[in-house]
């Protein structure tokens, strides 16, 4: 065991390959293949093949075939080992040398005393679909969510069409508005529960660690904005963003928070995210 994770910590050393890992980690439970994790991070495809087969060799992250892609994914059984080296096996368990954040995070359940879950929703323009998320699960369960949605890239307008589609669902868009994260990353910002992502660029992009920290989930959903073909078409790609959604978000609100510890809440969350969306069902 020794011998593992001295091997894993020598190939987290190389810059590169870290950021193979990182990537991979804020994606996971996805799985990337090898030309969009290339593509991401603007590596060769050549150079990127190198240090995923680094990182294959030392069960950091893992790999499948998919027809006649390779698909790779982290491994968080070898993550823990990692963390387990440093912090529990070194430590010998001491409660004033291990980080106390490890253990309390795994025990801490979710209850909201005096209060609602904060839940920040980010995608890269915030005009569609985390604009559509905030307002879903604030008509879902406004008495225990308040929530609020972001974008990473420049502030920009709402989409018409989301707009528009939301407003025939009988939704509120009054107090909708195109935000920045910055927004939420002040000291007199709301400390959030709970952040999703709900694009995968937006869910590639190294942000800054949140306080807390929250419960964090990717739930991808293709970018209706970016859909091509006739008006009808467009809408329709709307509407299944919107449809992704709102099945989530009702199994997100319908889980039992006051029972769940930090971990089986997390996996409840990926489970939900792997959820297919309409056009894939």
């Amino acid at each position: 065991m020794e011998s593992d994770l001295l091997s894993r910590l020598s190939t987290l050393s190389h810059p590169g390959r870290m950021t193979v890992f990182r990537l991979l980690m804020r994606r996971c439970p996805d799985e990337l293949a090898a030309g969009e994790i290339a593509q991401v991070l603007g590596f060769k495809p050549s150079t990127a093949s190198v240090y995923l087969s680094a990182l294959t060799q030392t069960g950091l992250i893992v790999q499948r075939r998919d027809g006649t892609r390779l698909l790779y994914g982290v491994s968080l059984h070898a993550a823990r080992q990692v963390v387990a080296g440093l912090f529990l096996d070194c430590c010998q368990g001491r409660g004033d040398l291990c980080p106390p954040i490890f253990p309390d995070m795994v025990a801490r359940t979710m209850r909201k005393t005096g209060g609602k879950f904060n839940v920040l929703f980010v995608c890269t323009g915030n005009s569609a679909r985390s604009i559509f998320a905030e307002t879903i699960l604030r008509d879902l369960a406004a008495e225990r969510f308040t929530a609020y949605s972001a974008g990473t890239a420049q502030q920009s307008d709402l989409n018409p069409m989301a707009v528009s589609l939301l407003l025939a669902k009988g939704h509120d868009v009054a107090p909708l508005r195109s935000k920045n994260i910055a927004e939420f990353q002040g000291a007199d910002a709301p400390r959030m529960d709970f952040v999703f992502t709900v694009c995968d660029r937006a869910a590639n992009e190294d942000c800054p660690s949140w306080p807390g920290p929250p419960v964090s989930g990717h739930w991808g959903v293709p970018d209706p904005v970016g859909a091509q073909g006739t008006e009808a078409d467009k809408r329709a790609a709307f509407q299944r963003a919107y449809d992704a959604l709102h099945k989530r978000l009702t199994a997100f609100t319908d889980l039992p928070f006051s029972r769940l510890d930090r971990g089986s809440l997390q996996q409840h969350i990926d489970d939900i995210g792997k959820t297919p969306a309409p056009q894939d069902a």
